[in-house]
């Protein structure tokens, strides 16, 4: 008899946990088509980073893009956020800035989607590792049936290494 109880309560907690993970949102099972496209632009913008492929970068963002930076620098424009990187790639030859989304969500109506995740940037300075993290936000915009980036906001939760970390931004 307390075999069988056994047995049975294995194949409820079974059939809830299966439950559970399949109706989550963030499952991959459950990703509408146009949420996969936007991790994919993603990980094409993560990937050119890291190849110092400021063309490629330039061409996930919309003509008007804006970026507010963790040091609250802002820039508007492809161009100029593109030329702003290519100046970072030659200051900084080590740096990398990886972005990591946890929830995408998706108005077709409208064609736009919202982006949360979180960053980390690395790279060396003065002989020092630096390395800072946080949570970021972006705006996504389909133009033309391609999904582009209008904005992204990048707030810092983390510093450590160097002297970059003890100058706060104004």
């Amino acid at each position: 008899m307390m075999k069988h109880a056994n047995l049975f309560y294995w194949i409820v907690l079974t059939f809830v946990v299966s439950s559970i993970s399949c109706s989550n949102p963030n499952s991959k099972m459950e990703m509408s088509p146009d949420e996969d496209l936007i991790r994919t632009e993603r990980t094409r913008s993560n990937d050119a980073i890291q190849k110092k492929d400021t063309a490629t970068l330039a061409s996930i963002w919309t003509t008007d893009y804006h970026c507010i930076t963790s040091r609250n620098f802002q820039a508007s424009g492809r161009n100029e956020n593109r030329d702003r990187f290519a100046s970072e790639f030659i200051a900084k030859p080590d740096v990398i800035y990886i972005r990591t989304p946890e929830k995408i969500e998706i108005f077709p109506t409208w064609k736009m989607a919202a982006e949360n995740g979180t960053w980390v940037g690395r790279w060396t300075e003065k002989g020092a590792k630096i390395e800072i993290s946080g949570t970021y936000y972006a705006k996504w915009h389909k133009l033309n049936g391609q999904w582009m980036i209008r904005a992204e906001i990048f707030t810092p939760l983390k510093c450590t290494g160097g002297e970059f970390c003890d100058q706060p931004p104004i």
